[in-house]
Protein backbone atom coordinates (compact mmCIF):
# COMPACT_ATOMS: atom_id res chain seq x y z
CA UNK A 1 0.00 0.00 0.00
CA UNK A 2 1.43 3.61 -0.55
CA UNK A 3 2.53 5.31 2.07
CA UNK A 4 1.33 8.23 3.30
CA UNK A 5 1.97 11.45 6.00
CA UNK A 6 -1.32 13.02 7.60
CA UNK A 7 0.43 15.33 9.24
CA UNK A 8 3.29 17.23 7.21
CA UNK A 9 3.24 20.03 4.76
CA UNK A 10 -1.01 20.28 5.73
CA UNK A 11 -1.56 23.88 5.51
CA UNK A 12 -4.36 25.52 7.40
CA UNK A 13 -5.84 21.83 8.46
CA UNK A 14 -6.34 21.24 4.81
CA UNK A 15 -6.59 17.43 4.48
CA UNK A 16 -4.88 15.21 2.13
CA UNK A 17 -5.66 15.03 -1.42
CA UNK A 18 -6.83 18.99 -1.14
CA UNK A 19 -4.97 20.88 -4.18
CA UNK A 20 -2.92 22.90 -1.77
CA UNK A 21 -1.26 20.14 -0.16
CA UNK A 22 1.44 18.54 -1.44
CA UNK A 23 1.20 14.98 -2.15
CA UNK A 24 2.12 12.40 0.55
CA UNK A 25 1.75 9.20 -0.75
CA UNK A 26 5.01 7.61 -2.62
CA UNK A 27 5.69 4.46 -4.75
CA UNK A 28 6.06 1.34 -2.95
CA UNK A 29 9.51 0.69 -4.83
CA UNK A 30 10.78 4.21 -4.45
CA UNK A 31 9.67 5.56 -8.32
CA UNK A 32 10.04 10.09 -8.33
CA UNK A 33 6.53 9.29 -9.97
CA UNK A 34 4.76 8.49 -7.06
CA UNK A 35 2.55 5.69 -7.52
CA UNK A 36 0.98 6.16 -10.42
CA UNK A 37 4.22 4.36 -11.98
CA UNK A 38 3.26 0.80 -12.30
CA UNK A 39 5.42 0.60 -15.40
CA UNK A 40 9.06 1.58 -14.72
CA UNK A 41 8.48 5.12 -16.12
CA UNK A 42 11.43 6.55 -13.80
CA UNK A 43 13.45 4.04 -15.83
CA UNK A 44 13.07 5.78 -18.82
CA UNK A 45 14.85 9.10 -17.64
CA UNK A 46 17.66 10.19 -17.11
CA UNK A 47 19.07 11.54 -13.74
CA UNK A 48 19.57 15.08 -15.37
CA UNK A 49 16.31 14.65 -16.86
CA UNK A 50 14.69 13.64 -13.41
CA UNK A 51 16.37 16.39 -11.74
CA UNK A 52 15.12 19.10 -14.71
CA UNK A 53 11.63 17.45 -14.04
CA UNK A 54 11.71 17.73 -9.90
CA UNK A 55 13.01 21.30 -9.96
CA UNK A 56 9.78 22.43 -11.94
CA UNK A 57 7.88 20.16 -9.30
CA UNK A 58 9.23 22.22 -6.31
CA UNK A 59 8.20 25.17 -8.39
CA UNK A 60 4.52 24.01 -8.82
CA UNK A 61 4.07 22.63 -4.73
CA UNK A 62 5.60 26.41 -3.52
CA UNK A 63 4.26 28.79 -5.83
CA UNK A 64 1.30 27.35 -7.21
CA UNK A 65 -0.65 24.75 -5.81
CA UNK A 66 -1.15 27.41 -2.16
CA UNK A 67 -2.64 29.74 -4.76
CA UNK A 68 -4.47 27.82 -7.96
CA UNK A 69 -8.17 27.68 -5.83
CA UNK A 70 -8.53 31.52 -5.45
CA UNK A 71 -6.80 32.52 -9.07
CA UNK A 72 -9.04 30.22 -10.74
CA UNK A 73 -11.87 30.98 -8.78
CA UNK A 74 -11.11 34.67 -8.86
CA UNK A 75 -10.59 34.26 -12.97
CA UNK A 76 -7.02 35.97 -12.26
CA UNK A 77 -3.39 35.10 -14.25
CA UNK A 78 -0.97 35.24 -12.26
CA UNK A 79 1.56 37.64 -13.70
CA UNK A 80 3.35 38.27 -11.16
CA UNK A 81 4.98 34.22 -11.33
CA UNK A 82 5.97 35.14 -14.51
CA UNK A 83 9.63 36.81 -14.16
CA UNK A 84 10.11 33.17 -11.65
CA UNK A 85 9.34 31.47 -14.62
CA UNK A 86 12.17 32.76 -16.45
CA UNK A 87 14.07 32.40 -13.70
CA UNK A 88 13.36 28.73 -13.60
CA UNK A 89 14.44 28.37 -17.66
CA UNK A 90 11.37 27.21 -18.82
CA UNK A 91 10.29 30.19 -21.17
CA UNK A 92 11.05 28.90 -24.57
CA UNK A 93 13.05 26.13 -22.95
CA UNK A 94 14.06 24.54 -26.14
CA UNK A 95 15.58 27.04 -27.75
CA UNK A 96 19.06 27.98 -28.44
CA UNK A 97 20.73 31.05 -27.71
CA UNK A 98 19.70 34.37 -27.54
CA UNK A 99 19.44 33.62 -23.33
CA UNK A 100 17.03 30.45 -23.68
CA UNK A 101 17.97 27.56 -22.20
CA UNK A 102 18.65 25.33 -24.72
CA UNK A 103 17.39 22.32 -23.43
CA UNK A 104 15.97 18.78 -25.25
CA UNK A 105 12.39 17.94 -25.94
CA UNK A 106 11.82 15.24 -23.95
CA UNK A 107 13.37 17.95 -20.61
CA UNK A 108 10.75 20.52 -22.15
CA UNK A 109 7.78 17.97 -22.06
CA UNK A 110 8.57 17.30 -18.65
CA UNK A 111 8.69 20.83 -17.64
CA UNK A 112 5.26 21.01 -18.80
CA UNK A 113 3.88 17.85 -17.10
CA UNK A 114 4.76 18.97 -14.10
CA UNK A 115 3.33 22.60 -14.67
CA UNK A 116 -0.25 21.71 -15.82
CA UNK A 117 0.19 19.45 -13.07
CA UNK A 118 -0.72 22.77 -10.62
CA UNK A 119 -2.26 24.42 -13.53
CA UNK A 120 -3.19 23.46 -17.34
CA UNK A 121 -3.52 28.22 -17.55
CA UNK A 122 -0.07 28.59 -16.25
CA UNK A 123 1.08 25.70 -18.51
CA UNK A 124 -0.61 27.10 -21.39
CA UNK A 125 0.99 30.46 -20.35
CA UNK A 126 4.38 29.01 -21.28
CA UNK A 127 3.72 27.02 -24.28
CA UNK A 128 1.88 30.49 -25.75
CA UNK A 129 5.28 32.55 -24.91
CA UNK A 130 7.47 29.84 -25.69
CA UNK A 131 6.30 27.15 -28.13
CA UNK A 132 4.03 29.87 -30.28
CA UNK A 133 5.38 33.10 -29.94
CA UNK A 134 8.89 32.93 -29.19
CA UNK A 135 9.04 29.81 -31.51
CA UNK A 136 7.60 32.07 -34.86
CA UNK A 137 10.16 34.83 -34.18
CA UNK A 138 13.52 31.76 -33.19
CA UNK A 139 12.01 29.87 -36.45
CA UNK A 140 11.07 32.57 -38.94
CA UNK A 141 12.48 36.13 -37.59
CA UNK A 142 15.39 38.66 -38.97
CA UNK A 143 17.74 38.36 -36.72
CA UNK A 144 17.23 41.92 -35.34
CA UNK A 145 13.80 40.75 -34.39
CA UNK A 146 15.35 37.43 -32.51
CA UNK A 147 17.75 40.17 -30.92
CA UNK A 148 15.05 42.77 -29.74
CA UNK A 149 12.48 40.17 -28.63
CA UNK A 150 14.08 36.44 -27.95
CA UNK A 151 16.23 37.64 -24.66
CA UNK A 152 13.47 39.70 -22.76
CA UNK A 153 11.03 37.13 -23.60
CA UNK A 154 12.99 34.23 -22.02
CA UNK A 155 13.50 36.20 -18.92
CA UNK A 156 9.60 36.84 -18.58
CA UNK A 157 10.64 40.85 -19.16
CA UNK A 158 8.45 40.79 -22.28
CA UNK A 159 5.26 38.50 -22.96
CA UNK A 160 4.27 37.49 -26.05
CA UNK A 161 0.94 36.28 -27.71
CA UNK A 162 0.40 34.81 -31.00
CA UNK A 163 -2.88 35.34 -32.82
CA UNK A 164 -4.43 32.92 -35.71
CA UNK A 165 -7.43 32.10 -34.62
CA UNK A 166 -10.55 34.47 -35.91
CA UNK A 167 -14.33 34.85 -34.66
CA UNK A 168 -14.86 33.21 -38.23
CA UNK A 169 -12.04 31.08 -38.66
CA UNK A 170 -10.42 28.31 -36.50
CA UNK A 171 -9.78 24.84 -37.77
CA UNK A 172 -9.88 26.46 -41.33
CA UNK A 173 -7.23 29.10 -41.28
CA UNK A 174 -6.94 29.24 -44.90
CA UNK A 175 -10.31 31.28 -44.40
CA UNK A 176 -9.22 33.83 -42.40
CA UNK A 177 -9.94 37.44 -43.25
CA UNK A 178 -7.74 39.62 -41.21
CA UNK A 179 -5.67 41.00 -44.06
CA UNK A 180 -2.37 43.37 -44.61
CA UNK A 181 -2.29 45.65 -47.07
CA UNK A 182 1.19 46.80 -48.82
CA UNK A 183 1.68 50.43 -49.15
CA UNK A 184 3.81 52.11 -52.29
CA UNK A 185 6.02 53.22 -48.93
CA UNK A 186 6.79 50.19 -47.82
CA UNK A 187 4.83 50.26 -44.93
CA UNK A 188 2.02 47.50 -44.10
CA UNK A 189 -1.44 47.93 -43.06
CA UNK A 190 -3.62 45.05 -41.13
CA UNK A 191 -7.10 44.99 -40.19
CA UNK A 192 -9.43 42.50 -39.10
CA UNK A 193 -10.05 40.75 -35.62
CA UNK A 194 -8.48 37.74 -34.01
CA UNK A 195 -10.66 35.78 -31.28
CA UNK A 196 -9.04 33.52 -28.36
CA UNK A 197 -6.07 34.90 -27.96
CA UNK A 198 -3.56 33.99 -25.16
CA UNK A 199 -2.32 36.74 -22.55
CA UNK A 200 -3.19 39.57 -25.43
CA UNK A 201 -4.00 41.60 -23.03
CA UNK A 202 -0.55 41.66 -20.77
CA UNK A 203 1.46 41.11 -24.07
CA UNK A 204 3.98 43.23 -25.13
CA UNK A 205 4.10 41.97 -28.49
CA UNK A 206 2.37 39.82 -30.80
CA UNK A 207 2.87 37.23 -33.75
CA UNK A 208 -0.40 38.17 -35.83
CA UNK A 209 -1.06 35.94 -38.93
CA UNK A 210 -2.97 37.77 -42.16
CA UNK A 211 -4.05 37.59 -45.46
CA UNK A 212 -1.75 39.31 -47.70
CA UNK A 213 -4.01 37.76 -51.23
CA UNK A 214 -7.46 37.17 -51.49
CA UNK A 215 -8.42 34.54 -48.80
CA UNK A 216 -9.14 30.90 -50.33
CA UNK A 217 -5.73 28.24 -49.71
CA UNK A 218 -3.65 30.17 -47.49
CA UNK A 219 -0.76 30.73 -50.03
CA UNK A 220 -0.59 34.30 -49.14
CA UNK A 221 -0.98 34.18 -45.15
CA UNK A 222 2.14 35.96 -44.03
CA UNK A 223 3.23 36.42 -40.11
CA UNK A 224 3.67 40.10 -38.54
CA UNK A 225 5.52 40.96 -35.10
CA UNK A 226 3.16 43.44 -33.72
CA UNK A 227 4.64 45.46 -30.88
CA UNK A 228 1.09 45.99 -28.80
CA UNK A 229 1.37 49.42 -28.12
CA UNK A 230 0.98 50.18 -32.02
CA UNK A 231 -1.83 52.45 -32.41
CA UNK A 232 -5.23 50.44 -33.58
CA UNK A 233 -4.09 47.36 -31.78
CA UNK A 234 -6.74 47.08 -29.27
CA UNK A 235 -7.41 43.47 -26.84
CA UNK A 236 -10.14 42.52 -25.18
CA UNK A 237 -10.54 40.22 -22.26
CA UNK A 238 -13.34 37.32 -23.15
CA UNK A 239 -14.91 37.20 -19.91
CA UNK A 240 -17.53 34.59 -17.36
CA UNK A 241 -15.39 31.38 -18.54
CA UNK A 242 -16.05 28.01 -17.49
CA UNK A 243 -12.10 26.72 -18.48
CA UNK A 244 -8.88 27.72 -18.12
CA UNK A 245 -9.73 30.41 -15.90
CA UNK A 246 -6.27 31.27 -14.00
CA UNK A 247 -5.09 32.21 -17.85
CA UNK A 248 -6.50 35.41 -20.06
CA UNK A 249 -7.61 34.50 -23.94
CA UNK A 250 -8.73 37.71 -25.12
CA UNK A 251 -10.03 39.40 -28.88
CA UNK A 252 -8.21 41.26 -30.19
CA UNK A 253 -9.09 43.92 -33.31
CA UNK A 254 -6.51 45.78 -35.87
CA UNK A 255 -7.93 48.69 -37.00
CA UNK A 256 -5.28 50.08 -39.64
CA UNK A 257 -2.46 49.28 -37.87
CA UNK A 258 0.71 50.41 -39.62
CA UNK A 259 3.78 48.82 -39.74
CA UNK A 260 7.53 49.15 -40.95
CA UNK A 261 8.24 46.35 -43.71
CA UNK A 262 10.48 45.36 -41.04
CA UNK A 263 8.00 44.01 -38.87
CA UNK A 264 7.33 41.13 -41.09
CA UNK A 265 8.23 37.66 -40.57
CA UNK A 266 10.88 37.27 -43.49
CA UNK A 267 12.04 33.54 -43.57
CA UNK A 268 11.09 31.70 -46.36
CA UNK A 269 9.26 29.26 -44.15
CA UNK A 270 6.78 31.46 -42.99
CA UNK A 271 5.21 31.93 -46.20
CA UNK A 272 1.82 30.38 -46.20
CA UNK A 273 0.23 28.57 -43.81
CA UNK A 274 3.33 26.55 -43.09
CA UNK A 275 4.62 29.20 -40.83
CA UNK A 276 2.18 28.83 -38.57
CA UNK A 277 2.04 25.01 -38.21
CA UNK A 278 5.54 24.67 -37.36
CA UNK A 279 4.69 26.42 -34.62
CA UNK A 280 1.32 25.14 -33.76
CA UNK A 281 3.04 21.27 -34.14
CA UNK A 282 5.70 22.61 -30.97
CA UNK A 283 2.46 23.90 -29.07
CA UNK A 284 1.18 20.39 -29.43
CA UNK A 285 3.65 18.73 -28.58
CA UNK A 286 3.86 20.03 -25.20
CA UNK A 287 -0.26 19.82 -24.73
CA UNK A 288 0.33 15.63 -25.28
CA UNK A 289 2.81 16.22 -22.54
CA UNK A 290 0.94 18.37 -20.36
CA UNK A 291 -2.43 16.43 -20.32
CA UNK A 292 -0.30 13.85 -18.77
CA UNK A 293 0.68 15.52 -15.93
CA UNK A 294 -3.28 17.16 -15.28
CA UNK A 295 -4.22 13.28 -15.22
CA UNK A 296 -1.57 12.17 -12.74
CA UNK A 297 -2.52 14.71 -10.57
CA UNK A 298 -6.11 13.79 -10.38
CA UNK A 299 -4.82 10.48 -10.06
CA UNK A 300 -3.23 11.45 -6.68
CA UNK A 301 -5.67 13.53 -5.68
CA UNK A 302 -8.10 10.93 -5.89
CA UNK A 303 -5.90 8.47 -4.68
CA UNK A 304 -5.03 10.71 -0.87
CA UNK A 305 -8.85 11.12 -0.66
CA UNK A 306 -9.39 7.29 -0.36
CA UNK A 307 -6.63 6.49 1.90
CA UNK A 308 -7.85 8.65 4.37
CA UNK A 309 -11.54 8.93 3.35
CA UNK A 310 -13.39 5.77 5.71
CA UNK A 311 -16.87 4.83 4.26
CA UNK A 312 -19.07 1.93 5.91
CA UNK A 313 -16.20 1.61 8.58
CA UNK A 314 -13.38 1.16 5.82
CA UNK A 315 -11.10 3.77 4.06
CA UNK A 316 -12.25 3.52 0.47
CA UNK A 317 -9.26 2.14 -0.94
CA UNK A 318 -9.98 -1.24 0.87
CA UNK A 319 -12.91 -1.55 -1.57
CA UNK A 320 -12.41 -3.60 -4.73
CA UNK A 321 -13.92 -0.87 -7.07
CA UNK A 322 -12.17 1.64 -5.95
CA UNK A 323 -9.33 -0.27 -6.80
CA UNK A 324 -10.51 -1.32 -9.99
CA UNK A 325 -10.37 2.54 -10.76
CA UNK A 326 -7.30 3.49 -9.45
CA UNK A 327 -5.35 0.49 -11.54
CA UNK A 328 -7.42 1.61 -14.66
CA UNK A 329 -6.63 5.36 -14.61
CA UNK A 330 -2.66 4.33 -13.48
CA UNK A 331 -2.60 2.32 -16.73
CA UNK A 332 -4.17 5.07 -18.48
CA UNK A 333 -2.01 7.88 -17.34
CA UNK A 334 1.09 5.45 -18.09
CA UNK A 335 -0.03 4.52 -21.58
CA UNK A 336 -0.05 8.50 -21.64
CA UNK A 337 3.53 9.05 -20.60
CA UNK A 338 5.14 5.74 -22.70
CA UNK A 339 3.53 7.78 -25.54
CA UNK A 340 4.39 10.87 -24.69
CA UNK A 341 8.15 9.93 -24.08
CA UNK A 342 8.67 7.93 -27.55
CA UNK A 343 7.68 11.21 -29.11
CA UNK A 344 10.11 12.96 -27.58
CA UNK A 345 13.27 10.96 -27.90
CA UNK A 346 12.01 11.05 -31.72
CA UNK A 347 11.83 14.89 -31.41
CA UNK A 348 15.32 15.07 -29.83
CA UNK A 349 16.76 12.29 -32.77
CA UNK A 350 15.17 11.43 -36.00
CA UNK A 351 12.52 13.97 -36.17
CA UNK A 352 8.76 13.78 -35.85
CA UNK A 353 5.97 13.76 -38.55
CA UNK A 354 2.35 15.41 -37.95
CA UNK A 355 0.82 12.52 -37.54
CA UNK A 356 2.98 11.65 -34.73
CA UNK A 357 2.40 14.80 -32.68
CA UNK A 358 -1.81 14.31 -33.65
CA UNK A 359 -1.91 11.08 -32.24
CA UNK A 360 -0.14 12.09 -28.88
CA UNK A 361 -2.11 15.41 -28.67
CA UNK A 362 -5.47 13.61 -29.65
CA UNK A 363 -5.32 10.73 -27.16
CA UNK A 364 -3.45 12.16 -24.09
CA UNK A 365 -6.26 14.94 -24.35
CA UNK A 366 -9.25 12.77 -24.15
CA UNK A 367 -7.60 10.65 -21.51
CA UNK A 368 -6.70 13.21 -19.53
CA UNK A 369 -10.17 14.21 -19.11
CA UNK A 370 -11.55 10.83 -18.39
CA UNK A 371 -9.00 10.47 -15.66
CA UNK A 372 -9.97 13.60 -14.04
CA UNK A 373 -13.67 12.98 -14.08
CA UNK A 374 -13.09 9.65 -12.94
CA UNK A 375 -11.31 11.18 -10.16
CA UNK A 376 -13.50 13.74 -9.54
CA UNK A 377 -16.31 11.22 -9.01
CA UNK A 378 -14.38 9.41 -6.73
CA UNK A 379 -14.39 12.43 -4.17
CA UNK A 380 -17.91 12.70 -4.49
CA UNK A 381 -19.67 15.89 -3.62
CA UNK A 382 -16.28 17.38 -2.27
CA UNK A 383 -15.08 16.73 -5.89
CA UNK A 384 -16.64 19.94 -7.22
CA UNK A 385 -15.13 22.25 -4.85
CA UNK A 386 -11.57 23.97 -5.89
CA UNK A 387 -10.29 22.35 -2.62
CA UNK A 388 -9.44 19.31 -4.67
CA UNK A 389 -8.26 19.39 -8.36
CA UNK A 390 -9.72 16.88 -10.42
CA UNK A 391 -12.63 19.00 -11.82
CA UNK A 392 -10.65 22.05 -11.80
CA UNK A 393 -8.22 19.69 -14.57
CA UNK A 394 -11.23 18.67 -16.15
CA UNK A 395 -13.11 21.91 -16.90
CA UNK A 396 -9.25 22.97 -18.00
CA UNK A 397 -9.17 20.33 -20.29
CA UNK A 398 -11.66 20.70 -22.23
CA UNK A 399 -10.38 23.89 -23.46
CA UNK A 400 -7.01 22.07 -24.22
CA UNK A 401 -8.85 18.96 -25.87
CA UNK A 402 -10.36 21.84 -28.47
CA UNK A 403 -7.45 24.28 -29.13
CA UNK A 404 -4.42 23.46 -31.17
CA UNK A 405 -6.56 21.20 -33.35
CA UNK A 406 -9.73 19.52 -32.01
CA UNK A 407 -10.08 15.97 -31.98
CA UNK A 408 -11.82 16.07 -35.45
CA UNK A 409 -8.81 17.65 -36.76
CA UNK A 410 -6.26 15.40 -35.28
CA UNK A 411 -8.13 12.12 -36.70
CA UNK A 412 -8.71 13.70 -40.00
CA UNK A 413 -4.68 13.98 -39.91
CA UNK A 414 -4.27 10.42 -38.80
CA UNK A 415 -6.98 9.30 -41.36
CA UNK A 416 -5.15 11.25 -44.08
CA UNK A 417 -1.72 9.79 -43.30
CA UNK A 418 -3.90 5.77 -43.02
CA UNK A 419 -5.62 6.28 -46.48
CA UNK A 420 -3.82 9.12 -48.67
CA UNK A 421 -6.82 10.52 -48.53
CA UNK A 422 -8.14 14.10 -47.51
CA UNK A 423 -10.96 14.60 -46.04
CA UNK A 424 -11.55 18.17 -44.93
CA UNK A 425 -13.26 19.83 -46.95
CA UNK A 426 -16.82 18.17 -47.63
CA UNK A 427 -17.20 17.20 -50.97
CA UNK A 428 -18.44 20.35 -53.16
CA UNK A 429 -17.54 22.86 -50.40
CA UNK A 430 -15.35 25.67 -51.88
CA UNK A 431 -12.01 26.00 -50.71
CA UNK A 432 -11.64 27.94 -48.12
CA UNK A 433 -14.40 27.30 -46.32
CA UNK A 434 -18.31 28.62 -46.19
CA UNK A 435 -18.82 32.50 -46.82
Amino acid sequence: MPQHDTEQNQPNGASPGQVAVVPQVTSARGSWWGPVDVSGLDGLFTPEERDQALRVRTFVDNEIRPNIAEWFSAGHFPREIVPALGTLGVLGMHLKDYGCAGRSAVEYGLAVQELEAGDSGLRTFVSVQGSLAMSAIYKHGSPDQKQEWLPKMATGEAIGCFALTEPDSGSDPASMSTNARHEPGGDWVLNGKKRWIGLANLADVAIVWVQTEEPGKGLGVRGFVVPTDTPGFTATVIEQKMSMRASVQCEIELDNVRLPASALLPADTAVGLSGPFQCLSEARYGILWGAVGAARDSFTAALEYANHRTQFGTPLTHFQLTQAKLANMAVAINKGYHLAHNIGRAKDGPGVTPEMISTGKLDNTRMAIEVAREARAMLGGNGITLDYSPQRHANNLEAVRTYEGTDEVHLLTLGRSITGVGAFQAPGAQAGGAK
